[in-house]
C-alpha cells in the first residue's frame, strides 16, 4: 500500500503518518523502485491501534511505550492512569458548570458577571459618581472568585450601608492632585483603617504579613493605580488593617 491508501484506510491523514515516522512511533517501510513507501499489512494493524490510542487521550509518548509492551500490561496501567485524569477533569468541570449556574442565577449587570456575593455587596453600596468609589468596585471584582471572597463581601456589608463611607471617599478624591506629604493624608488613612468592620478582619486569611504594601506585587500594582497622594493613604491604610490584623492574631 502506498501512504495515502493506508492513511484511506485506518483513518488518519498522510500528514499524521509522516509525523509517526519522524518521531519513530511508526517504522518506516522498505520503498518499491520508484521510491514510494509500501505499507504492509502490519503497517496498518499498528497505525490503526495508534490511532485508537490518541482517540483515547493518550499522547504520543504514552502511545510508544504502550505499543512497546506486547504483552498489554503497561496499556492497562496507562488507561488507569488515563481515567483518572479524565475523572479529575470531570469534576473540574463539574465544579466551574456550578459557579456559571450561581452566576446566570444571580443578577449579571450590561457590563460583566459578578458573583451573588459581590453583585449583594454592591447592590447595598449607596450611589455615587466618586472615581475613588468607582475604582474600589472594580479592585473588589478582581477579588471575586478568589478563596474566602464571598465572606470578605459579607462582611464588608455594614461598610458598604454606612452613609459616612462616601465621605471617606470625597475625601481621598480631593487629593487627586495633592502631594504625598500633604496634611489629610495621615488622618484620613487612620479613619479608613478605623471604618473596616472587625468582621472583614476575620475572614483575611491569617499570617497577613505587616509589610504587605512593600513586599506584595500585586500591592505595589494596586498603588500605583492611583495618584500619588491618594496611593500613600491607600499605603498606610493597607498597614493599619495589617496591624490589626496581626495584632488579633496574638
Amino acid at each position: 500500500m502506498r501512504i495515502g491508501e493506508i492513511a484511506a484506510l485506518v483513518g488518519v491523514t498522510s500528514r499524521a503518518i509522516r509525523h509517526y515516522h519522524h518521531i519513530g512511533l511508526l517504522p518506516e517501510p522498505g520503498r518499491r523502485t520508484n521510491g514510494y513507501r509500501a505499507y504492509s499489512v502490519r503497517h496498518a494493524v499498528l497505525l490503526a491501534r495508534i490511532r485508537r490510542l490518541t482517540e483515547l487521550g493518550l499522547g504520543l509518548d504514552e502511545v510508544r511505550d504502550v505499543v512497546a509492551d506486547d504483552a498489554g500490561r503497561e496499556l492497562v496501567e496507562v488507561l488507569g492512569e488515563l481515567d483518572a485524569d479524565l475523572a479529575r477533569q470531570e469534576e473540574e468541570i463539574g465544579e466551574r458548570r456550578r459557579r456559571l449556574a450561581l452566576l446566570m442565577a444571580g443578577p449579571v449587570n450590561g457590563r460583566e458577571p459578578v458573583s451573588p456575593a459581590l453583585a449583594e455587596l454592591l447592590g447595598a453600596t449607596p450611589a455615587t459618581d466618586s472615581p475613588t468609589a468607582t475604582k474600589d468596585r472594580e479592585h473588589l471584582a478582581l477579588l471575586d472568585g478568589a478563596e474566602g471572597a464571598d465572606e470578605i463581601f459579607g462582611a464588608l456589608r455594614p461598610m458598604a450601608e454606612d452613609p459616612s463611607v462616601l465621605e471617606l471617599y470625597e475625601r481621598l478624591d480631593a487629593l487627586a492632585t495633592a502631594s504625598p506629604d500633604d496634611p489629610r493624608i495621615a488622618p484620613l488613612a487612620a479613619d479608613m483603617v478605623a471604618a473596616v468592620p472587625a468582621g472583614v478582619l476575620d475572614a483575611i486569611p491569617s499570617g497577613l504579613p505587616s509589610d504587605l504594601p512593600s513586599g506584595s506585587g500585586f500591592a505595589e500594582a494596586l498603588l500605583a493605580d492611583y495618584a500619588p497622594a491618594q496611593a500613600e493613604v491607600v499605603r498606610r491604610m493597607m498597614a493599619g488593617v495589617a496591624a490589626r490584623l496581626n495584632g488579633a492574631a496574638r
